[in-house]
């Protein structure tokens, strides 16, 4: 059992992901080692080294980590234990035009980064990345387990599938954990005050009243950002009709009660209308944000435009707000590294560490991951990748048997399933209009065939310096 370990962190300048790990290895006192932080933006590295290296000598800190700036990536996997990758494939000028160029259209995204207009371009240029990624950990740390944060997530994995058929990677997202928080907030809420509506004999049952994430079981099954449960419990209670009875309370107001953040002051947040509409139309619980949901639907239902976004309570993430938070976030990051301000240690309720730990063979637990169909879910296609839950243990992720999805929500979920294999296979063959058709049936694609040509051709011009090895 090692636990002194290297760890090979890919956009190891990030200011989200990275901070987490570091905060998150800070407070584990079982594992200890080196992380080597790789990234294009060598600065952005080499201060997150200087932030990360500054947690040895503080008290509090109990993981004992070192923390070094790779000068490329072979150096940076080279005998590798784990690596992780959370990069920005391109820049904010891309993700401009993948997320605005198509409202010229009337076609509106919350996100852009994984079905849609700017998932396929998104994909486009990501693809070739974790083409060089996973041929460097075949031939530099090939036993190594890959634990992937990038978006877009399927996408990202199935590609080092690909290339290395023997890759240990899994993609890990948390949208499912925001739901299984609104499912515990909703067991607070129904089953943990005496006469609540739905507790048995109209009382409080122990311990409702403090449930929390970890105490749900959910059944996951679908594609990444396009997750649904189908199962759900709290101890002995079946959570679907008390889920029912909430969604009716709460759908037309919306609910607000997980995060403390309210969707009017936050990019982030919503009302969860989208999950609960979704729930009333097929019955079972859509396990991501809504600002997800939404764009796997068709366009006209939930993202029409702005003010139908409104009514639904969520909201379109700008670009320009990302450029302007990343700026905050490089200047805090320069605090940080100066030691003009405090890097607090908290635990994220992310999961990396505990995936971790679990490989490592200290402990076992069950949890949500993407991962390559091998008849999980056996309602979608072979090989594709899959978001269901997985066993974590020593050395093994044994995905669990998540069973079939019903036709009515199987007939929504299969064609984005059959979509990522025909951008796949673009990108890898260099052939960016062999993508068109995924771009072109996508369901938020509301524009005429004339026009949807002109906006992906925008749209790939306004990329070509990712593409310069495709035929445009």
């Amino acid at each position: 059992m090692k636990t002194d370990l290297v760890i090979a962190y890919i956009g190891g300048g990030s200011r989200g992901w990275a901070w987490t790990l570091m905060s998150d290895l800070a407070m584990e006192g079982a594992l200890r080692g080196v992380v080597r932080l790789y990234d294009i933006d060598r600065q952005a590295a080499e201060t997150n080294a200087r932030i990360g290296n500054a947690l040895l000598s503080r008290p509090d800190v109990v993981g004992k980590w070192h923390y070094e700036v790779a000068d490329d990536l072979k150096s940076a996997l080279r005998g590798a234990d784990f690596v992780i990758a959370s990069i920005l494939p391109g820049t904010f000028a891309e993700m401009a035009s993948d997320v605005h160029a198509p409202e010229q259209y009337g076609i509106y995204q919350s996100v852009g980064d994984t079905t849609g207009p700017g998932g396929v371009l998104r994909a486009l240029r990501t693809i070739p990345m974790y083409e060089v990624i996973g041929k460097a950990i075949r031939d530099y740390c090939p036993e190594a387990w890959v634990i992937n944060y990038t978006n877009p997530m399927a996408l990202c994995v199935r590609t080092l599938y690909e290339v290395f058929p023997g890759v240990k990677a899994i993609g890990c997202c948390h949208e499912v954990f925001g739901t299984r928080k609104l499912l515990a907030a909703m067991v607070r809420e129904r089953l943990g005050a005496a006469g609540a509506p739905g507790a048995r004999g109209g009382s409080e049952v122990p311990g409702a009243s403090g449930a929390t994430m970890k105490d749900i079981e959910v059944n996951v099954l679908g594609v990444n950002h396009f997750t649904w449960i189908d199962q759900a419990s709290y101890g002995t209670f079946d959570l679907f009709p008390h889920y029912k009875a909430f969604v009716e309370e709460h759908f037309e107001s919306g609910y607000e009660g997980t995060e403390g953040e309210n969707w009017l002051n936050s990019y982030f947040a919503s009302g969860e209308r989208v999950k609960f509409d979704l729930f009333r139309r097929y019955g079972l619980i859509a396990a991501a944000g809504d600002r997800h949901l939404a764009e796997f639907m068709p366009g006209r239902m939930y993202l029409r435009d702005p003010e139908t976004v409104r009514s639904w309570k969520f909201t379109l993430t700008p670009v320009a707000w990302r450029i302007e938070n990343a700026e905050k976030l490089k200047r805090k990051a320069a605090r940080f590294a100066a030691g003009k301000e405090n890097f607090e240690l908290k635990h994220s309720g992310e999961e990396g560490v505990k995936l971790i730990k679990a490989l490592c063979g200290l402990g076992s637990f069950v949890t949500n991951v993407n991962f390559p169909n091998r008849g999980q879910i056996d309602s979608l296609p072979e090989g594709c990748v899959v978001e269901t839950n997985a066993l974590f243990s020593r050395d093994s992720v044994r995905p669990v048997e998540a069973g079939k999805l019903p036709p009515s929500v199987g007939e929504l979920v299969a064609p984005h399933a059959i979509a990522q294999e025909t951008i796949l296979r673009a990108a890898m063959a260099r052939d960016a209009w062999a993508a068109f058709p995924a771009f072109m049936h996508d369901p938020l694609m509301t524009a005429p065939p004339g026009e949807a040509e002109a906006l992906y051709t925008r749209m790939l011009r306004a990329t070509e310096k990712y593409l310069t090895d495709y035929t445009l």
